[in-house]
C-alpha cells in the first residue's frame, strides 16, 4: 500500500486491516481507506447504522452474485452495526402472480438475500428503511450513519436529522462490516450547504406534482456546475409544511439525479450557500412534464409505491378503489390493465390490522411487499407500456433495466386507468415507411450531432497531460488507450448497458457511445447506488474500461476500482475532461503517489 496518505487507524482498525477479524472486513478497511483518501480526510468516524442496495438481480446483477460470493468464502463476524437491506426483485410469496420468466430469478434472489443475512443484516427488503420503527432511533446527527438507497439518503439526510453520505452499495457494505466510515461530506456542516436555488411558483398539491419537481431539477445538470456531493437544491415557494408522502416524492425523484440532502425553505428566503444555478419552476413547466409524461398508448399495467407505498398512500389508494373492480391479470386489447400495488413489510403488516389490505385485495389488485417496481423484470410479451405515479420509477423502468416505455400519471387518474373510468387512446404517430427507391443523402459534417467534447475541438488548450493522484490499494502502473470523455455525471444503473459497456440515456452528450476497453474520463458517477455492481459486471465480462479518471468525488465507481484493482486515478490539477478528447490516445502512469495522464495523439 502507497502512503501518499496517511490516515489514521485505531488499533480496531488495525487489526481489522490485518485480516484479525476475516477477509470480509479486511477487504471493507481496505476499501475505506481507499475512499478516506479520495476524500481527503485523514480519519474513519463510527456509525450508527447502515443500509445496504443491491438486491435484486435485475439491478445487481452478475456482479453482486460473484461479489457476495467472495465474500461467503470467509465472512469472519459479520456486520458490525444494525444494518438493513434494500427492496428485493419480486415478492417471493407471490412469485407466480407477478409472472417473472427470466430464468432462476427466484434462485438468484434466494441466493443474494441468504448472502446478505449470513453476515448478519437485517434483510427487511425495504427502500423505506426511515418508515421502520426499528431504524427511527439510529436517525440522529450525533452518530453518523451510512446509507445506500438514493431515495433514502436524500429523506433520511433532509427530514430525519440524519448525516450520512450518498454511500454506494460497496461502500454501505464496507461501513457496515467494519463499523466505519470516511469521515468527510455530508457528515459535516460544510458539506451540506445548498449549492441550487429553486424557486417554485406552480401550485403543488398531489404527490406526483411534487415528484415531478424533483426529478425536472435533475434535469437541467450542466456540465459547469461544480457539485461534489451532488445537487444539494434549496427550494422556496412549497406549500407550508408539506405532508410526509409529498416529501417523499421529491426526495425520490430528486436522488435520481444524485441529490443527497434538499432544503425546504418556508419563509422564501434562501439560506447562505455555495449556489451554482438558479432555476424556476412555474405552472408552464409543471403542465410541460405532465403533457411530456402522459401514456400515449394504451396502458399494459399500472404500478403504484415507487418507492413503497406508506401506510398513507396505501390509504389514499384503498379509498380510491374501496367499491370499486380491478385486475391483476393481463388483459386483452381494448381493456383495463392490471394493477399492482408495491409496499414494505412494515406498512403491509398495518394495512392488514386496519382492513387497508383487505380493501386493495378486494378490488382484484395485487399488493405485493418486499419489493419495489423499479427492480422487477416484467415480463415483456405482454407488458408494452406501464403507468405510474413515480419519477423514480418512470427513470428506472423506462432505463435499460427494463427498457420499457413509462407514463406518469397522478394517483386519482392512474387508480381509473386500471378501472376503466378513463380510456387511453392510442395517440402514437403513424410510421411512414420511407421508399426504398428514394437514396437518402449522405449526412454533411455540419448535420451530425456531436457530444460536447466533439464541439470544442480547436479550443483544447495547448496543455497536454495532468498529474494526479491514485488509491492507496494500488500500487504503480502504465496503461496506454483511447480515451472516452464527457464532462457530465454518468448514471451507470440501467443507462450503461452491462453487458456492452454502451451509454444509453437519451440527451446525454455521449449516449450510443461505448466506454469499454477505453480509458474513461467523467466526472463522477450518479443516480442509483447500484452503481458498482454494474461496472463490476462490466469487469467480469471483460467489457470495463481499462482505467478510470474523476474529476469528483465519486463513491459509485472507486469502490469497483479498489476491489477489482482496475487502474483508477482522481483529483487532477487540470480540468482532464478538457484537455482531453474522446478517441484521443493517452497514457496514463502512476509512479509512487503520484498518476500522470498524457496525451500522445490527438483524435483525427
Amino acid at each position: 500500500m502507497t502512503t501518499q496518505q496517511t490516515i489514521n487507524l485505531n488499533e480496531a482498525q488495525q487489526a481489522m486491516l490485518r485480516g484479525d477479524h476475516g477477509r470480509a472486513r479486511q477487504m471493507a478497511m481496505r476499501l475505506l481507506i481507499d475512499l478516506a483518501a479520495m476524500a481527503g480526510t485523514d480519519r474513519l468516524t463510527p456509525i450508527s447504522s447502515a443500509h445496504l442496495s443491491g438486491v435484486s438481480p435485475l439491478t445487481g446483477g452478475l456482479g453482486l452474485r460473484q461479489f457476495l460470493v467472495r465474500l461467503a468464502e470467509d465472512p469472519g463476524e459479520g456486520v458490525s452495526v444494525p444494518t438493513t437491506l434494500n427492496a428485493a426483485g419480486c415478492d417471493e410469496n407471490q412469485f407466480p402472480e407477478m409472472r417473472i420468466v427470466v430464468p432462476d430469478f427466484l434462485a438468484h434472489h434466494h441466493e443474494i438475500v441468504n448472502s446478505y443475512a449470513r453476515l448478519g443484516v437485517n434483510t427487511i427488503q425495504s427502500c423505506v428503511p426511515y418508515e421502520w420503527d426499528e431504524v427511527q432511533p439510529t436517525l440522529n446527527p450525533d452518530v453518523p450513519a451510512a446509507w445506500a438507497e438514493s431515495n433514502a439518503i436524500c429523506f433520511a439526510n433532509s427530514y430525519c436529522g440524519m448525516r450520512t453520505n450518498r454511500e454506494s452499495g460497496l461502500s454501505a457494505l464496507a461501513c457496515a462490516l467494519t463499523g466505519y466510515a470516511p469521515d468527510y461530506g455530508l457528515l459535516a456542516e460544510d458539506g451540506r450547504r445548498p449549492n441550487l436555488a429553486v424557486t417554485v411558483t406552480a401550485k403543488l398539491e398531489d404527490p406526483t406534482d411534487f415528484s415531478l419537481l424533483g426529478d425536472w431539477i435533475g434535469k437541467q445538470r450542466k456540465p459547469g456546475w461544480r457539485m461534489p456531493y451532488g445537487p444539494i437544491p434549496a427550494i422556496v415557494g412549497l406549500p407550508e409544511n408539506p405532508n410526509h408522502e409529498q416529501r417523499k416524492a421529491l426526495s425520490a425523484a430528486a436522488a435520481n439525479y444524485g441529490s443527497p440532502l434538499l432544503y425546504i425553505q418556508p419563509d422564501d428566503e434562501f439560506p447562505d450557500g455555495d449556489y451554482q444555478d438558479r432555476l424556476l419552476f412555474g405552472p408552464d413547466e409543471l403542465a410541460k412534464r405532465y403533457a411530456e409524461l402522459r401514456p400515449e398508448a394504451p396502458v399494459s399495467l399500472v404500478v403504484l409505491g415507487c418507492p413503497q407505498a406508506s401506510v398513507g398512500e396505501l390509504r389514499a389508494i384503498a379509498g380510491l378503489l374501496r367499491g370499486r373492480h380491478v385486475t391483476a391479470e393481463p388483459t386483452p386489447p381494448g381493456a383495463p390493465p392490471p394493477l399492482w400495488v408495491f409496499t414494505s413489510a412494515a406498512a403491509m403488516a398495518i394495512a392488514e390490522k386496519t382492513g387497508l389490505a383487505a380493501v386493495i385485495r378486494e378490488s382484484g389488485a395485487l399488493l405485493l411487499e418486499n419489493t419495489c417496481p423499479e427492480v422487477v423484470p416484467y415480463d415483456q410479451s405482454w407488458v408494452k407500456l406501464v403507468l405510474t405515479n413515480s419519477m423514480k420509477a418512470e427513470h428506472y423502468i423506462k432505463s435499460g433495466l427494463n427498457g420499457i416505455p413509462t407514463a406518469v400519471m397522478n394517483l386519482a387518474d392512474c387508480v381509473a386507468v386500471a378501472t376503466g373510468d378513463m380510456i387511453i387512446a392510442d395517440n402514437r404517430p403513424r410510421v411512414e415507411i420511407p421508399d426504398q427507391t428514394t437514396q437518402r443523402p449522405a449526412p454533411t459534417k455540419s448535420s451530425l450531432k456531436v457530444s460536447s467534447q466533439e464541439s470544442a475541438v480547436g479550443h483544447v488548450p495547448t496543455q497536454v497531460a495532468a498529474n494526479g493522484r491514485g488509491l492507496p490499494s494500488q500500487g504503480d502502473f502504465r496503461i496506454v488507450g483511447e480515451a472516452f470523455v464527457t464532462d457530465t455525471p454518468i448514471t451507470f444503473l440501467g443507462y450503461v448497458n452491462r453487458e456492452t459497456g454502451v451509454i444509453e440515456e437519451e440527451g446525454h452528450p455521449v449516449n450510443g457511445q461505448s466506454l469499454a476497453g477505453k480509458v474513461a474520463i467523467f466526472p463522477r458517477g450518479t443516480g442509483s447506488s447500484v452503481a458498482p455492481y454494474v461496472l463490476l459486471e462490466l469487469y467480469y465480462r471483460g467489457k470495463a474500461p481499462v482505467a478510470i479518471i474523476n474529476s469528483e468525488i465519486d463513491q459509485q465507481t472507486a469502490p469497483a476500482c479498489s476491489l477489482e484493482g482496475i487502474p483508477y486515478a482522481y483529483s487532477f490539477d487540470a480540468d482532464v475532461t478538457g484537455i482531453v478528447s474522446t478517441g484521443d490516445t493517452v497514457s496514463l502512469e502512476r509512479v509512487g503517489d503520484t498518476v500522470r495522464l498524457q496525451v500522445l495523439a490527438r483524435a483525427e
